[in-house]
């Protein structure tokens, strides 16, 4: 059922939503661990995605021995590639839009603090979010919902006020949760049944989730709810 709201809210993924770094961050990771005998696939980092890298990390390797060693890599190789992060086509048009409307935007990421800052300041970013959480920002991490309830809290939005739009099956469940509905974007992976199912819907790319906060938020369409 879709009921007509007052004022409306978006919450955005980051990596794989609004930039293109997917590719570095999983290469990345990959390359943080195979020092240590450990090579993952793709899709078995992207599995482990979520929450500041230590813990990704830790999952990828199943210890703590070599952790500090492994997150040096990493960040040696996100100094050495960040130039090859960029937002997708029409995100900052997508945020400006917002932002002239008055739409409370928030950012809900797993990336920590520090390199999310530098994503923001290096695109000039900072404006068009109200609120920013990343993944050291709490103890629990997506699928947790406890950053996007701050998030609520602090906007003053209810659940059925806003759209979460993410890439990711921990933001559909994350989501889904609190009764926050997720636009998910496929980016070209498989989706399970059970995760089309919690989304309120799915698309390939995220300029066609752009294209759908455009005609819904800013027309001030009826805001989606999972009633």
């Amino acid at each position: 059922m879709l009921t007509r709201q007052k004022k409306l809210g978006v919450v955005f993924d980051l990596d794989g939503t609004l930039i293109n770094s997917m590719p570095m961050v999983v290469a990345g990771f990959r390359y943080a661990v195979k020092a240590f005998g450990v090579n993952p696939s793709a899709e078995e980092v992207v599995a482990r995605l979520g929450g500041p890298p230590d813990v990704c990390l830790r999952n990828l390797l199943g210890e703590d021995r070599f952790l500090p060693e492994a997150m040096d890599r990493l960040i040696d190789h996100h100094r050495e590639h960040k130039d090859t992060v960029a937002p997708f086509e029409g995100a900052e048009a997508l945020l400006d839009q917002l932002l002239r409307s008055r739409t409370k935007v928030a950012l809900w990421t797993g990336r920590d603090r520090e390199t999310t800052s530098e994503i923001l300041k290096a695109n000039n970013w900072w404006p068009y979010f109200q609120l920013v959480v990343c993944g050291d920002d709490f103890a629990t991490h997506k699928p947790d919902p406890e950053g996007l309830n701050h998030i609520l809290a602090e906007l003053s939005l209810a659940s059925s006020e806003v759209v979460f739009v993410g890439d990711a099956d921990v933001d559909v469940l994350a989501g889904f949760s609190v009764g926050v509905s997720t636009l998910l974007i496929r980016n070209g992976r498989n989706l399970s049944d059970h995760i089309k199912g919690l989304s309120r819907e799915w698309v390939e790319t995220p300029r066609q989730a752009y294209d759908i906060i455009s005609a819904r938020v800013l027309t001030e369409t009826p805001a989606p709810s999972l009633e």
